[in-house]
């Protein structure tokens, strides 16, 4: 008990802290950030908040967080990085700040089913379970957050691409060129393909050739209709009908859209029978049961 109450007032004080830093009346300015505005070209510089801030905490933790992090995803069979699935699905945050909040969270659940524990006192292998299955099971859950908004970019970006693919091959075959159809696109979309092709034209401006920047988005994207399509796309400077072929490959996506909403209707309807076969059989196999335990008892003489 007494551990857990010196825990409780260490992370009691922590947050007391973190949350006055905050406060330009408690927190005192750093020497440099006070000296700042008097350097040459120091007027654009943003002071610090205080020797020790919400920032300096997640910078110290940062690096520890992080190797913590993709330690227990590795454990749990996570094998996609996360800076990949971050920049999928156009993250504002950066990995080490993903880390840090994950391992909040999990140190928060701790704490949670720690005291949980002491105010139930189960016995030790219980609370033990309760208190580690606690901070797992937070891990655990953000970490799945991100998983499932990777495969839902993923699955809207499939599903998108017949539409924006047939797009382009009008565009193209109107007369803009590559460049100007993706960039119309882009501009007037506003769905996950948008999205990534805006990406794919910032590189582009970056210096990037239009191929390589293509090339990066279908390695990002991790789905087989955009390698296919992006393929056709390489082709712009070979094809001189490049929008009949990317017309074509729209049918192509949209034929494999449409088989794989079938398959999943088929499924969905299989799995309806499986109640209805479970209640039909129950009240049978019992209608059966009645009369041959009576014809048993009838036979052994009972």
């Amino acid at each position: 008990m007494t551990a857990l109450l010196v825990g409780t007032g260490l992370s009691l004080w922590t947050g007391l802290t973190l949350l006055l830093a905050e406060l330009r009346w408690f927190s005192r300015p750093s020497l440099v950030a006070r000296l700042g505005p008097y350097v040459p070209g120091g007027m654009g510089v943003a002071g610090s908040a205080g020797l020790f801030s919400v920032e300096t905490f997640r910078d110290a933790v940062g690096p520890a967080a992080r190797r913590l992090g993709e330690l227990f995803s590795r454990l749990f069979g996570v094998s996609e990085e996360l800076d990949r699935k971050l920049r999928r699905i156009h993250s504002d945050v950066d990995v080490t700040e993903f880390r840090v909040r994950q391992v909040g969270w999990s140190l928060a659940a701790l704490l949670a089913g720690g005291l949980s524990s002491a105010a139930l006192r189960p016995s030790a292998p219980v609370a033990l379970l309760f208190t580690v299955g606690s901070l797992l099971l937070a891990f655990l859950l953000v970490e799945h957050q991100v998983g499932s908004s990777s495969t839902r970019w993923k699955r809207t970006v499939h599903l998108e691409l017949p539409v924006v693919a047939e797009q382009v091959a009008m565009l193209l075959a109107a007369g803009y060129s590559l460049a100007g159809a993706l960039d119309r696109v882009a501009r007037r979309g506003q769905g996950a393909v948008a999205s990534d092709l805006r990406r794919v034209l910032t590189r582009v401006r970056q210096g990037l050739s239009e191929e390589r920047a293509l090339q990066e988005w279908a390695e990002l994207a991790d789905v087989a209709s955009v390698d296919r399509f992006v393929a056709v796309l390489a082709l712009n400077r070979e094809a001189s009908d490049l929008g009949r072929l990317i017309a074509e490959e729209a049918r192509a996506i949209r034929h494999d859209v449409q088989r794989e909403l079938v398959e999943r209707l088929e499924r969905r309807g299989q799995q309806v029978w499986i109640p209805v076969t479970v209640a039909t059989l129950l009240p049978g196999v019992i209608f059966i049961a009645i009369p041959f335990t009576r014809a048993l008892d009838g036979f052994l003489g009972r």
